[in-house]
Order: structure tokens, then C-alpha cells, then sequence
């Protein structure tokens, strides 16, 4: 869904990109209430209310998001859906950086390599471009910071979101109602259809992070980071295949060079992984043997393979 949804932000035209996020940014609250109503999840809302810390950061969070996904809606409905996609190729190198500078984390020498071959993956964009992939990089450093301080704040997705539009709600309601007695509104000028569409920005936001919360305690988080290579791999193919955007050599290898940074980090998360397990295996092996009884050996869970965000995706 993340990677489709390409296809369904020009359906809103004649709206602006700024119309669109702010209907977003109030029907996805709508839903949201919704869908915590069903699950009977409310207790986190009073014990974050009395974490002003924590509000503070849902804060942060909720302002690098609108801006993640204003520039996103604005990338797709402007032809530079190749661009936007590559914020999300680039975004783990990003979240590793970021790692590195803010929070004193130690890389590998692995891990370093694909830093390298992404820093220099932008200098080629760069010079095909004539400019920087600002677009890529503005979602790319968005979403890394979104990330950073969803780890700080440490809640659920669902709950993330919740408290995060409803920040989001009064701003958004505000501007619409202004554009609305401007009389550049065009929820109610557009036709029933159109503002269907337009309320259906919640459902859109909302129903893939659900399922993501579902499948992240389903299936190993090494699996989970794979998979969320798949939703820029299927934005670049619209791109070229659907949107028909041009693909000129020097973008190419760019592209190239970013994928091999990638395949480096997965190739380096896997060896670890393995690595990892089989230390444990060892480990737990001979206790076991002290212990007699034949006791079974404790399952392993999978290490991560890059940390999901638990958070809105494009």
C-alpha cells in the first residue's frame, strides 16, 4: 500500500498539495479515533498527558511528519515521483548517520562503506541534477529525524499517530476552514466523488500502518526490514513505467550506487544476524547440557535488520 500510493494522490486534483495534507492530516485523526474506539486502547492517552517530555517530543515528531508528508504529496502530484522514492532508498543511510553523529553509535566497517558509497551516490545525483535531490534528501532527513525522536518517545504506532494528528487537527481544520471562506476550497466545490476522496486521505494513511503493526509482532524484524525496501522499489517503478519520468544516465547510476549501499547494509545485518544466533546457540548449549533434563533451548528471536519505524510512511 505505502508503495502504490503514488496513485492516489493526483486523484484529489484540482486540490493543492497543502489542501491535501491538511485533509489529511484531520480525516487520518478521524479514523484513528475510530479505529482506538474498536480496540479499547485509551489508557495511554491520560499517562501521556501527564508527560509534558513526552508531549514535547510527540510535538517534534508531528512537525517533521507534516513536513515528510507535504513534500511528498507535492513530489508525486508534481512529476518527481523518482526523486521521492529516492528519499526512501536513502533514508537508512540517513537514520545511520544520524546515529553515528547524534547518539555516538560505533559502525562497522561495512556500515561504513555504504555511508560512503551513499554520500557519494548524492554527489552523482548532484551533478546529473545540476542540484542537490533536494526533494530526496527533505524526505530523507524528515523521516530519519521523525524516526529518531519516535525512539525517544517509545509508543505504539497507532497511538503514535493518534496523538500526533491531533496535534496536527486545529492547525489543519484552521487553514481549512480559512481556504474554505476564501472560496479556493475544494471539498465542497468538486463534486461528492472528490470530497470522498479527500476523507479517504485517512483511510490511506491509517490502514497500512495498522497492518504494519500487526505484521511486526508476526513475523521476524530482520523480515519486516526487508519488506519495507519494497514500497520505494514500487514508487521508482511508477515513476518510470506509469508516471513515465525521464531516467537519464547519470540518475541511473546514482541509483545504482544508492542500491549498492543498500545491498551492503543487508548483506552486513544478515552476516551479523547469523552471527549473532549462532553465538547464542553456543552459549546456551552448554547450560543446557548442565542442567539435564533435556530442556528445550529458548527460542531466538530475529535481530533487527534496520529498526522500523513504527510511524506514518508516505
Amino acid at each position: 500500500m505505502w508503495g502504490l500510493v503514488p496513485l492516489f494522490w493526483p486523484l484529489l486534483e484540482p486540490a493543492g498539495a497543502v489542501e491535501i495534507l491538511a485533509h489529511r492530516m484531520v480525516w487520518s485523526l478521524g479514523f484513528v479515533v475510530i479505529a482506538l474506539l474498536v480496540m479499547r486502547r485509551w489508557a495511554w492517552a491520560g499517562e501521556l498527558a501527564r508527560q509534558p517530555r513526552r508531549l514535547a517530543l510527540i510535538t517534534v515528531a508531528a512537525a517533521f511528519i507534516t513536513v515528510n508528508w507535504g513534500v511528498y504529496i507535492w513530489a508525486v502530484n508534481t512529476g518527481h515521483v523518482v526523486e521521492a522514492s529516492l528519499g526512501y532508498f536513502i533514508n537508512p543511510l540517513v537514520t545511520i548517520a544520524m546515529g553515528v553523529l547524534l547518539l555516538k553509535e560505533r559502525l562497522r566497517p561495512t556500515q561504513w562503506a555504504a555511508v560512503g558509497v551513499g554520500f557519494a551516490a548524492v554527489l552523482v545525483l548532484t551533478i546529473g541534477y545540476g542540484r542537490p535531490p533536494w526533494i530526496s534528501l527533505c524526505l530523507a532527513f524528515s523521516f530519519a529525524t521523525y524516526g529518531l525522536v519516535k525512539k525517544k518517545v517509545n509508543i505504539g504506532g497507532l497511538e503514535s499517530l493518534a496523538a500526533e494528528t491531533a496535534i496536527q487537527f486545529l492547525p489543519a481544520l484552521g487553514f481549512l476552514l480559512w481556504l474554505s471562506g476564501q472560496g479556493d476550497a475544494t471539498f465542497g466545490s468538486e463534486g461528492a466523488g472528490h470530497a470522498a476522496l479527500l476523507a479517504a486521505t485517512g483511510v490511506v494513511t491509517a490502514a497500512p500502518l495498522v497492518c504494519f503493526g500487526a505484521a511486526a509482532i508476526r513475523v521476524p524484524l530482520s523480515t519486516l526490514g526487508l519488506l519495507q525496501y519494497l514500497a520505494p522499489v514500487l514508487q521508482f517503478l511508477l515513476g518510470i513505467l506509469y508516471f513515465h519520468e525521464a531516467m537519464p544516465a547519470e540518475r541511473w547510476a546514482g541509483f545504482v550506487l544508492v542500491w549498492g549501499a543498500l545491498s551492503l547494509l543487508t548483506w552486513d545485518a544478515l552476516r551479523t544476524s547469523r552471527r549473532t544466533r549462532a553465538a547464542l546457540r553456543t552459549s546456551t548449549t552448554p547450560r543446557a547440557a548442565e542442567a539435564g533434563a533435556g530442556a528445550p533451548e529458548p527460542e531466538l528471536s530475529e535481530p533487527e535488520l534496520s529498526e522500523p519505524t513504527a510511524g506514518p510512511r508516505p
